[in-house]
Order: structure tokens, then sequence, then C-alpha cells
């Protein structure tokens, strides 16, 4: 008896922010005909279970696209889209230079290449100085130096080091009043042994969204270059996200808008068996 053939889709995982597999961020993508109900496309990202899973529908020469954690649709993703930009260009319309991605909340987004990159236009989400909440320092375990707020809360560290030492409490992260935390700490682009090339260093922690650590966030990099280039005094910037995997990110500010340029490699190629229904 010939075996019958269940619906399928097609999902691609891409390790985004890197030029080598094993690094990075991986995301999930999984191109659509059209929309699926958000309920499926919800049990997908928590199926694939990594911090992103991005969907694509075709518009004329455009693509919609929606990015999910395993618990919530987001606002923005950088690497997730930047995943989604390298299948488009490297893999499914390899002659393409350019594609615009429509989102729900954050407008049109354009990823273009650039001398080998893929340069990324996103929004700048500057943040605003605020309190820092009586709970973090205990919840990070170990007190910044200021905070600020965007969508996201900000806090700002002495070196690289401490950030990279942090050894959070994400329960304790997931109880406080934002989105995600970020912590971040100038790098050091002199000589010397201890020089790590990079003008600033990030975490990101999202807990209560289903991502507990991020490996390499695009959107927190719409926070954090504004803030660097107002600290720095220059607005063309190299950043490095130091979680386990870690990411690099040539960074540029231009009035309210922010270029974020990454790599990518794609890991793997599969479907998806989707469930029949009466």
């Amino acid at each position: 008896m010939a075996a019958s053939s269940a619906p399928s889709l097609p999902i691609f995982q891409i390790d985004a922010f890197t030029d080598r597999l094993f690094a990075g961020n991986p995301a999930a993508v999984c191109p659509l005909t059209e929309w699926l109900p958000d309920p499926v496309l919800q049990a997908i990202a928590l199926e694939n279970n990594l911090s992103e899973t991005a969907f694509l529908v075709r518009r004329g020469e455009d693509y919609e696209l929606r990015w999910f954690t395993p618990a919530v649709e987001v606002d923005l993703c950088g690497h997730a889209t930047l995943a989604s930009a390298h299948l488009i260009l490297d893999i499914l319309e390899p002659g393409r230079d350019r594609v615009a991605f429509r989102t729900r909340k954050a407008g049109i987004l354009t990823v273009e290449r650039q001398d080998g990159w893929l340069a990324m236009d996103f929004p700048a989400r500057p943040p605003h100085p605020v309190p820092a909440p009586a709970e973090l320092a205990q919840a990070l375990g170990a007190t910044p130096r200021e905070t600020l707020m965007a969508r996201d809360l900000l806090a700002v560290f002495d070196n690289a080091r401490q950030v990279a030492d942090l050894t959070p409490d994400f329960a304790a992260i997931a109880r406080l009043d934002s989105w995600a935390v970020i912590v971040t700490a100038p790098g050091d682009r002199g000589s010397g042994e201890s020089a790590d090339g990079v003008d600033f260093v990030s975490r990101f922690f999202a807990p209560a969204k289903g991502v507990p650590e991020d490996p390499v966030t695009g959107s927190a990099h719409c926070t954090l270059v504004p803030f660097w280039a107002g600290r720095l005094g220059r607005n063309d910037l190299v950043a490095r996200q130091v979680s386990a995997r870690g990411g690099l990110l040539r960074c540029r500010l231009s009035g309210d808008r922010v270029t974020l340029c990454g790599q990518a490699v794609l890991y793997l190629e599969g479907r998806i068996a989707l469930p029949r229904h009466p």
C-alpha cells in the first residue's frame, strides 16, 4: 500500500551573525505560500525550540515576515531577519542583491549585499536613563554602573569581563518589569593581549518571552548602537555578543536608523510534516 502524503512545509535552519557553523544564533526559517493560523505558527516555533522561528510569505518582489519565540510573537528580530535574507539572496534567489521585508510593527526592513556581508536597515531605539529596579543587581549577580530603558532594560557595566562573567538568575529576570534585559560594556579596540577588537560587548536575556539567553540579538543593537555612538563619539561601530556561541556585528548609526551587518551559514534543510485536520 502506498504511503499517504501528509501536508508539509519547507524549513531551513541557519546560523546568523557568524561565518561558520555552530556559532552565532541559529534561526529556523519557513517559507509559506499563505499564512497559517497563528496557533500553528506558534506551535511550530515551540517545537523548533530555537530563540526565533521566522515565517515568510512572498508578495510580489517583497516578503511579509513574522517572528516567533517558543512562547510569543515578537515585534522585531535581527538574527532571524538576517537568516531569512541569507535564505532568499544566497539559496532561493541567488541572483538578487536586495530584499525588502514587510513587517507588522517594525515597518519595511531592507537587507542588501555589502562587501561580502548582509546589511540590514533597522529602526533605532535609543534608550533613556531610568532608576535601576531594586531587584536588578540580585537578578544579574552584579550591580551595573547605570541603567537605561527603550523596549528593553539596558544595564551598563565597566568592562567586557564583567559582562562575560555574569551568572544571571533567569527566574528573577523574568519577574522584572521589562520585555528583556540587555547587559553591555565597552570593548577594547587597542593593541595587546587584552584587546578584543570591538567597540562594545553585550548579552541579552528574555526568559519571560521563552528565551533565557539569546546567543546574538540584532534587535538589541537597535538600542546599543545609538547608546554607544553617543558615548564613543562615532557612528561606525564593531560589536560582539559574548554569549557561549558568540557573534560579530558591524554597525552604523544613520539618524533614526541603524545598519546591522552580519554573515550567515546554512545548517540544515528539511520539511515539517503538518498534522491532518478533518
